[in-house]
């Protein structure tokens, strides 16, 4: 699974398909007809003409100016899907400016934008997931281990090869997060697919914003001999390693280009689990997750515009955010939210001068539970159910994992309507259990209307919202408490470990409610 770069240093590849253009030229005659017939069997070429060449030219353009990527293959995520929405809406807008405030078309309606946009959008995104789905691998992931994440520090050949070969070989075993490289003129760039994200004196703050992430990095792999890196950079990153337990590796060395190192021992799996029998209920559940939420996904698309419009005055591009979980089975996934905070970390590598805090608009999205839109696109694709057990982070899991990993994590469960972020993991744990054993349509039915009451509200708590805020903060404090040495400017960096420490005594005293629904 290829792991997105952080917030706070994402980017994307350039890509357009002969799909998109082809749609994108077909749409326009298509709209017209569906509108009003007459329109393109009895044509005037002079309104068809100029609808047609100003629609089809600015969805071209907008597919290449929002860097619409990844346009038809088998890779397609819900990060992609939301591309496709920001360039369609982009291209309408620039349509709508163009036909019917410069010039007047006067037999095309001005809503003729919303249903070419329409039509847009729903070819683009049926299409993907058709080849997404007709190039899924229906096997049963194995449950052994997770993916060992990697960093190399230098971009060059040997690099670029490394990545390769991993990716040709042992792409399940072993995947490189990111590349870091001395040179500024590289940053940004890609090698092997994979992004540069910054110079090598930033590994521990790249390492700190994928843990917020959920992304353990593994191993450092130096694509050169230690001598190439430099002394003072050498000590640092052998410092990080040491300090965070992380493997280091020389590549020449690990290819027998050089001295062979002692091979580092594998990790142990993360957990042995045997999965318990669930009812026959979820054999069929599948076909109801992928109806409602696609539908749901046609029905709310404004909703999601306009929440997309929302994100982006508020912090800015990317609008989502991303983490990874385990889900059914024990293989991991990236479950997607819109963002409502900005980035931990600067374009430089240092870290926000003070801890994050959702503006009006994010703690809007969050009390309407608007943020968690994306994640309908994690149940189209197979990642998630609309009803089941919460997927959790790395810290927040269970000892015990053979039931909740039984079933596909869900966008809503039995355990966020009683009780979500204010009880222990332990008390989740049971619940999820509970719901697991006696799922059924009834049940799902019962937690969907209660969770659409609880939407409705179109607020929290003030427990959950401070529980909310709480858990987001605190995950960042605890990182830059690790890193002393980090980037961290000195004016700020007394008051951030403070308010931490205030963060931390707060999560060790919230209040807990229990209640086990039978």
């Amino acid at each position: 699974m290829r792991v997105p770069s952080p917030t706070s240093r994402s980017g994307q590849k350039i890509y357009l398909s002969l799909f998109d253009l082809s749609w994108a030229a077909i749409t326009p005659i298509l709209a017209l007809y569906l509108r009003d017939s007459s329109l393109v069997l009895n044509p005037d070429w002079d309104v068809v003409g100029s609808y047609w060449l100003v629609s089809a030219s600015c969805a071209a353009v907008a597919f290449l100016a929002l860097r619409l990527q990844d346009g038809m293959t088998r890779h397609f995520s819900v990060h992609d899907a939301l591309d496709v929405g920001e360039a369609v809406l982009f291209a309408e807008l620039m349509t709508f400016l163009a036909l019917f405030t410069l010039t007047r078309l006067d037999r095309v309606p001005r809503t003729m934008p919303l249903t070419h946009g329409l039509l847009l959008l729903g070819g683009l995104l049926i299409a993907r997931i058709v080849i997404k789905l007709a190039f899924a691998d229906n096997s049963s992931p194995q449950y052994h281990s997770r993916s060992e994440r990697i960093i190399v520090i230098g971009a060059n050949p040997l690099a670029a090869s490394f990545i390769r070969l991993i990716e040709a070989f042992v792409p399940q075993r072993q995947t490189v997060i990111a590349v870091l490289d001395a040179s500024a003129d590289i940053i940004g760039k890609a090698i092997s697919g994979v992004r540069v994200l910054g110079p090598p004196h930033e590994l521990e703050a790249v390492i700190a914003e994928f843990a917020v992430h959920g992304v353990t990095v593994d191993r450092i792999v130096v694509a050169s001999e230690a001598d190439a890196l430099g002394e003072a950079v050498q000590h640092e990153v052998e410092r990080i390693c040491k300090k965070r337990q992380i493997r280091l590796a020389f590549l020449p060395r690990m290819l027998g280009l050089t001295e062979i190192d002692e091979p580092a021992p594998i990790a142990a799996p993360v957990a042995t689990t045997q999965f318990v029998a669930v009812p026959s209920y979820f054999r069929w559940k599948r076909l109801i997750d992928f109806t409602v939420s696609l539908s749901l996904i046609i029905a709310l698309s404004p909703i999601f515009l306009l929440a997309g419009l929302l994100v982006l005055i508020d912090v800015g591009r990317p609008l989502l955010f991303w983490q990874q979980r385990l889900g059914w089975k024990g293989h991991s996934f990236l479950v997607y939210k819109l963002r409502t905070m900005r980035a931990p970390f600067g374009a430089n590598g240092g870290c926000s001068q003070e801890l994050r805090k959702p503006s009006a608009i994010g703690r809007f999205l969050r009390a309407t539970r608007l943020d968690e839109l994306p994640q309908l696109f994690n149940v189209v694709l197979g990642d998630m159910s609309l009803i089941g057990p919460r997927p959790l982070l790395p810290e927040d899991q269970p000892a015990n994992l053979s039931v909740r990993l039984s079933v596909r994590p869900g966008i809503s469960g039995w355990a966020q309507l009683n009780g979500g972020k204010l009880i222990t993991p332990e008390e989740k744990e049971k619940l999820d259990e509970w719901y697991v054993r006696n799922a059924s349509f009834g049940l799902d039915l019962k937690i969907a209307l209660m969770t659409l009451l609880m939407v409705t509200r179109t607020r929290m708590s003030s427990q959950e919202a401070q529980a909310d805020t709480h858990q987001a903060q605190t995950k960042f404090a605890d990182e830059l408490l690790q890193q002393p040495n980090a980037n961290v400017p000195s004016v700020a960096a007394p008051e951030l470990v403070s308010r931490a420490g205030t963060l931390l005594d707060a999560r060790a005293a919230r209040p807990r409610r229990t209640s086990v629904g039978a």
